[in-house]
């Protein structure tokens, strides 16, 4: 079942079981990817929808570290809700032996020596690794890798 879907069967359970934080939050995350769309204007695929996902997940990162910042306890919490929500429909995260692995077989693939080699290696690794990591996780560990090297 593809991500489109199963936003809209969790959305019509949501409804069913009165739980309105949810119906939002996956109104919105429906109405971001229809907005997408339409700007677009194709239908969106799950590489898409995870795009729009990673976007959202991201301003609600940044959201939670500016509320708590202004000691904002009740705004961090229901950023951290909607953040859980976002991230059920995320894929599995990557191991930290998984990322490693992937780091290493592309340093091997592309003959990367030293740190300056990083723009080999970095657009092979983030779409390995796409949806699965941080893209700022993955730049820290390639540079600990390369400078090892």
């Amino acid at each position: 079942m593809d991500l489109k879907t199963k936003l809209l069967n969790d959305l019509t359970a949501a409804m069913k079981a009165r739980d309105e934080n949810r119906v939002r939050i996956i109104r919105l995350i429906r109405g971001n990817i229809r907005k997408m769309e339409i700007d677009q204007r194709r239908e969106l695929s799950d590489e898409d929808v995870i795009g729009v996902l990673l976007n959202s997940v991201k301003q609600h990162e940044d959201s939670i570290k500016a509320y708590a910042a202004g000691n904002r306890s009740d705004l961090v919490a229901q950023e951290t809700e909607e953040l859980n929500v976002l991230r059920s429909y995320l894929p599995q995260p990557l191991t930290p032996d998984e990322i490693n692995k992937i780091i290493e077989s592309v340093i091997k693939e592309t003959g990367a020596l030293t740190i300056k080699d990083i723009g080999k290696v970095m657009p092979k690794v983030m779409a390995q690794a796409k949806g699965r990591a941080s893209g700022s996780e993955l730049q820290t560990l390639v540079r600990n890798k390369l400078s090892a090297v």
